[in-house]
Parts: C-alpha cells; sequence; structure tokens
C-alpha cells in the first residue's frame, strides 16, 4: 500500500521553531485582518464599485510574485533574517498608511488608487517575507532529518492564521473600527520582527554563482500541475470567505481546522496516499452543498467546520506532495510554491466573489462547488498518478 505517515518528534519543538512559528502565525493573522472589512469600507465610505473593492482585496494576490525572482540573491547577498525582517517593517508602514488613509479620505478614485498601490506593495513585501521565513528561517533552524515536519508543523500556524486573523477583525471593529484594526496590523508585523530577531542565525557563506533572477525559494516547475489542482482549491475558498462576514463563521472554521489536525494525525496516519486530498475535497463539497440547502441557516455551524475539515486535510496533504516532488536542495522552493498557491488561489476566490458576485451569494456558492468538482476530478483524474510517476522521495 502506497502510505505516508508524518510522526511527530518532541525534539522539533525547540524555542528557536517556536518562535519562527509564532512570527508566521503573527504575519499571517495580519495580512488576513482587513479580509472581512476592507470591501464594506471602500463601498461605503470611500463610495467605491464592489469591483474596486474587489481589486483592492486581491491585488495582494499580484504583490506576492513580484519579489519572488529576486529571494534567493537578496538571502544570498545580505542576511536571510534582515531580509525578512526589513520586509516586515514595510508590511507594517503599509497597515499604518491605511489607517492614514482611512482618517484622511478624500474621493472615491483617490481612495481606491491610494488602497490598491499600498495592498500592491503590503503583498509584495508579505510574499518575500513569507518565502524567506518559510523557505529559509525555518529550515535553518531543524536539523536535516525533521525538516519535513518542521515544514508540516508551521504550515500550520498559517493555516489558523486564516481564521484567527479575520476572525479578531470582526471582533474589533465594533469596538475600535477600522483605522485602529489596520493598527492591530501593524503591530501583529512588529510582534513577528521581535520575534525573528530573538533568534540568532550563523553566518552562510553564498554561493559561487549568485544569479540576479532565480526560480530558486520561487517557483517549482516540476509541481506546476499540483499548483494547478491547489489553485482551484483555493480559489473556492476564497469565493466562500467572500460571502461569509462573520466571527462566528471564523471561529467555527478553526475548530474545523483542529478536527482535521486531529485526522491527520490519527485517522489518515497510515492511510492510502490519494484518501487524504479526495477526502478534504470531499468535505468542503459537502459544506458547499449543505449551504445550497440551507435556506434558513439551522447548518451555520455545520458549514465552515465541515469547510476548515476539508481545507485543513487537502492543504497538509498537498503541502508534503510539494515536499516530496522537488529534489532534496529545492526544499525550500516547494514551500514558497504551495505559498503562492495557497495565496494566489484564495485572493482569485475574493475577487470574484467581491467583484462579480457580490450580493448573489447563491452563484458564488455554485461557482465555488464547479471549481472544487474540477479540483477533485483533475486530482483523481490526472494529478495523483502523475505525482507518483514523479515524485523524488
Amino acid at each position: 500500500m502506497d502510505t505516508q505517515n508524518t510522526p511527530v518528534h518532541a525534539g522539533l519543538w525547540h524555542r528557536d521553531f517556536w518562535l519562527l512559528a509564532l512570527a508566521s502565525l503573527s504575519l499571517t493573522a495580519a495580512m488576513y485582518l482587513p479580509l472581512p472589512l476592507l470591501p464594506a469600507w471602500m463601498m461605503q465610505v470611500c463610495g467605491c464599485t464592489p469591483l474596486e473593492a474587489a481589486v483592492c482585496v486581491g491585488v495582494p494576490g499580484v504583490g506576492i510574485f513580484m519579489f519572488g525572482c529576486f529571494c534567493s540573491y537578496l538571502v544570498q547577498r545580505y542576511r536571510r533574517n534582515h531580509v525578512c525582517i526589513y520586509s516586515l517593517f514595510v508590511v507594517a508602514v503599509c497597515f499604518y498608511f491605511l489607517q492614514f488613509i482611512h482618517r484622511g479620505v478624500g474621493t472615491a478614485l483617490g481612495a481606491f488608487g491610494l488602497v490598491a498601490v499600498v495592498r500592491l506593495a503590503q503583498g509584495a513585501l508579505f510574499g518575500l517575507a513569507q518565502m524567506v521565513l518559510s523557505s529559509t528561517l525555518i529550515i535553518d533552524t531543524c536539523e536535516s532529518f525533521r525538516r519535513t515536519e518542521a515544514n508540516y508543523s508551521a504550515a500550520w500556524f498559517s493555516r489558523l492564521a486564516l481564521s484567527l486573523g479575520p476572525m479578531a477583525a470582526l471582533a474589533l471593529s465594533p469596538l475600535a473600527g477600522f483605522g485602529s484594526v489596520m493598527v492591530v496590523g501593524a503591530i501583529l508585523c512588529i510582534v513577528a520582527v521581535i520575534l525573528i530577531s530573538a533568534v540568532k542565525f550563523p553566518f552562510k557563506a553564498p554561493e559561487d554563482i549568485v544569479r540576479h533572477v532565480s526560480a530558486d525559494r520561487f517557483f517549482l516547475p516540476q509541481g506546476k500541475w499540483l499548483f494547478v489542482n491547489f489553485l482551484f482549491v483555493t480559489a473556492a475558498v476564497g469565493l466562500v470567505f467572500s460571502i461569509n462576514g462573520t466571527a462566528y463563521f471564523y471561529g467555527m472554521l478553526s475548530v474545523g481546522f483542529v478536527l482535521s489536525l486531529l485526522a491527520a494525525r490519527f485517522v489518515f496516519a497510515n492511510a492510502e496516499l490519494k484518501s487524504e486530498a479526495v477526502t478534504g475535497i470531499a468535505l468542503m463539497i459537502a459544506a458547499l452543498l449543505v449551504m445550497l440547502a440551507d435556506d434558513d441557516g439551522t447548518a451555520s455551524s455545520l458549514v465552515p467546520v465541515l469547510m476548515g475539515c476539508g481545507m485543513g486535510v487537502v492543504g497538509s496533504r498537498f503541502l508534503l506532495f510539494f515536499i516530496k516532488l522537488s529534489p532534496h536542495c529545492r526544499r525550500g522552493t516547494s514551500q514558497s510554491t504551495y505559498f503562492l498557491a495557497c495565496e494566489s488561489g484564495l485572493s482569485v476566490g475574493l475577487f470574484l466573489g467581491y467583484g462579480f458576485f457580490y450580493g448573489a451569494s447563491h452563484d458564488a456558492v455554485v461557482l465555488s462547488l464547479v471549481l472544487c468538482s474540477i479540483a477533485l476530478a483533475m486530482y483523481v483524474v490526472f494529478t495523483h498518478r502523475w505525482y507518483v510517476k514523479h515524485k523524488n522521495r
């Protein structure tokens, strides 16, 4: 039987790993803070159209690709932790600038242009910081035989931030307002800076030939079909997020993530390799079918739990697929590719949801269901067999 188990070793959870994992949680939660608040603020306060608001929500998904091809050069030309820290400072400044725009918002066109530029810059520096953190810093703090487990475990912190960030924003906004929530985002970035600064990284000599532009630590060409398949899944998630804007929804999504973590540890520990991805996407499809049938909202708790459980199961499995598909020397590149698939897919889904299905939640759910169905069919018919044939370890 073709199985794959990821054991948990107590030795992994040392001080430096905890600090970097919590830094990833803090940074990712900060980036997800504006998601449930930004569209309503732009449309109601700034007078922007739903499409303009959708652009500002989704444009970080474009920004995360901007510095990726320079990532390898930057971490070899400069201290790798400094690259991450300086990027985090700029992300914090972008949050403060959003708060500044909120205080002095002018015309709708001016607000749209400013917010779009700030969000693009925010996405670009977030992408660089997260790629350096996941593909280099976390790996460098672990022994070589625990690096797969380190990548797998650290990814759960970012995954939980997907629900914790919006939940915190929705809980704080009635008390503090949009501008104050942006300040909280800046504070979370500074917390991430402090956590990373507390870890000591030894000097690492650069390679003999350092290319200014490279796919190393950026994108893994061998994983292109995994990237496309996972993009369909995360785009479906983004669509669902665009029509669910309550703290309760994101709180129950966290419950689903916890259940998926337990399932990965106990239910799928020695299961057949295909079962985890198929089950995860099937759970998401079940959640969407419940949404379509639940006219009176009686299943409001079941939907996010199923969605979170499905996302967690399929996300953790695809992350391991990316790692196993890459050569040993390109493990960091596989992490960045997984990150790009996740974030760009979410951005596409959010853009479509707010830009073209605003006020039409039924149609958004139908499109999300179509995307999940395509993802499941693609995985069963093509991607799994392609992965088994091309994996390196």
